[in-house]
């Protein structure tokens, strides 16, 4: 991205194997998942993936001032990198393409990043859903997808501490970890309401929002501060269940 050159940012690159010394938030995510009827050789191309793009992430610091970038670290994904067809969502379809499956990684880094003072400064979320929920553990909408040289994941750290991301592997997920380099004194609760389904003209959609409460650690979780993070809209490529009877 043409950007990345001329605009003012200073951007994360630093990746060290020693972790920080405290861990703000850990967070699991399953790596082969039934997703309708789609190709399971897909969902197991994916997890090569990944392991080439995680490669790209693992230790990187982000330091006072410093801005990630999820694209301009793991650059495009080619087949001259290893990477191999997985599924990707784009223009209203789940389809095969090069590196997909990646996206599990931004995921996984903005719910972590969700639970810390880290500015997000550049996001995107899928405009549809594709698949019924099976075994979701996270709120809907509160993902970050990224498609290199359209979509990036971005955030700044705007604070005085150094923070590090850390993933690895597990037999059946892939798992992650946000650190800093001194304790904070604060914690975050993310969390979702008013979720529900919709059916307008026949076609169904998903709506919900994203809040967040920052809760005092040695106040007995008082909580100071509660913010709106994102209201979801999206169109729902399949029938609810809760519809299935009606």
């Amino acid at each position: 991205m043409a950007e990345w050159y001329i605009d003012d940012k200073k951007y994360a690159k630093i990746r060290t194997p020693e972790k920080l010394s405290h861990r703000i938030k850990k967070h699991q995510s399953v790596l082969l998942k039934k997703l309708g009827d789609n190709n399971a050789q897909l969902q197991i191309n994916k997890g090569t993936n990944l392991k080439i793009a995680v490669k790209k992430l693992n230790g990187i610091l982000i330091k006072p001032g410093e801005t990630f970038s999820f694209c301009k670290l793991v650059g495009l994904p080619t087949k001259k990198k290893g990477y191999l067809l997985g599924m990707e969502l784009s223009f209203g379809e789940a389809r095969a393409g090069i590196g997909g499956g990646i996206c599990q990684i931004s995921n996984l880094i903005h719910w972590l990043v969700m639970h810390s003072p880290l500015t997000v400064t550049e996001r995107y979320h899928h405009s549809f859903d594709p698949f019924p929920d099976d075994g979701r553990v996270l709120p809907f909408g509160s993902g970050a997808t990224v498609f290199y040289n359209y979509r990036d994941y971005q955030f700044t750290n705007n604070t005085t501490h150094t923070f590090q991301i850390n993933l690895w592997f597990t037999e059946k997920c892939l798992e992650g970890e946000l650190r800093i380099n001194q304790e904070l004194d604060y914690a975050y609760h993310v969390f979702e309401k008013d979720h529900q389904f919709l059916k307008i003209e026949n076609q169904f959609y998903r709506k919900n929002e994203i809040w967040r409460e920052k809760i005092l650690k040695f106040e007995g979780g008082k909580v100071v501060e509660t913010e709106l993070l994102t209201k979801n809209f999206a169109r729902v490529t399949y029938q609810p269940k809760s519809y299935l009877d009606a």
